[in-house]
């Protein structure tokens, strides 16, 4: 049935010769192109949902280096994973790495970090959760205010020294209640 139909195609071509190739399908023309990747959708009706792509990712391989092919390790290896299982590794989002984590994306698992508590500035302290977010380490900062009021509350002559508050303590202890003395 497929012969005959390749014969109405083309009166000329024969089905017992080679050439059936130059009757493949042509996906020129569809998929979405990405830069550095050709992307075929499942429905023609496929679109894009808006938003804003991150700046980095964090990847991590999911499958062991046993029986992987070389161009695939050495693609791991620019990525700097070939170490732990457990490890992992930030990547900027540019065209080129895209185009390298597209031929091994079913090797490692890409999470595209998000800054919920906003841009870390040169001097904050930072951590990555797994989830891919970049958290900031808030920094404790002395209040002006609270001490000023502790230098003033030292220099009041109506406050306790030590020495009276240890003999006030050990009398309590002492009698075991509390005096009106």
């Amino acid at each position: 049935m497929f012969a005959k139909k390749l014969l109405q195609i083309s009166k000329s071509f024969t089905v017992n010769q080679r050439s059936i190739a130059k009757f493949r399908y042509n996906w020129y023309n569809e998929g979405i192109q990405y830069p550095g990747f050709k992307y075929y959708p499942r429905h023609e009706s496929f679109k894009d949902n808006p938003y804003e792509p991150s700046k980095l990712f964090r990847i991590s391989r999911l499958t062991p280096l046993k029986g992987l092919s070389k161009w695939e390790k050495d693609i791991l290896q620019g990525f700097g994973l070939l170490g732990k299982k457990n490890d992992y590794a930030i990547v900027k989002n540019i065209p080129e790495n895209n185009a390298r984590l597209w031929k091994v994306k079913h090797l490692v698992e890409i999470l595209p970090i998000t800054f919920p508590d906003g841009f870390p500035k040169e001097s904050d302290r930072t951590y990555l959760t797994e989830r891919g977010q970049l958290r900031i380490i808030k920094t404790i900062q002395p209040i002006e205010k609270q001490l000023q009021l502790t230098e003033e509350f030292s220099k009041l002559p109506e406050r306790m020294d030590g020495d009276t508050l240890r003999r006030n303590l050990r009398r309590k202890w002492n009698t075991s209640y509390e005096s009106v003395l």
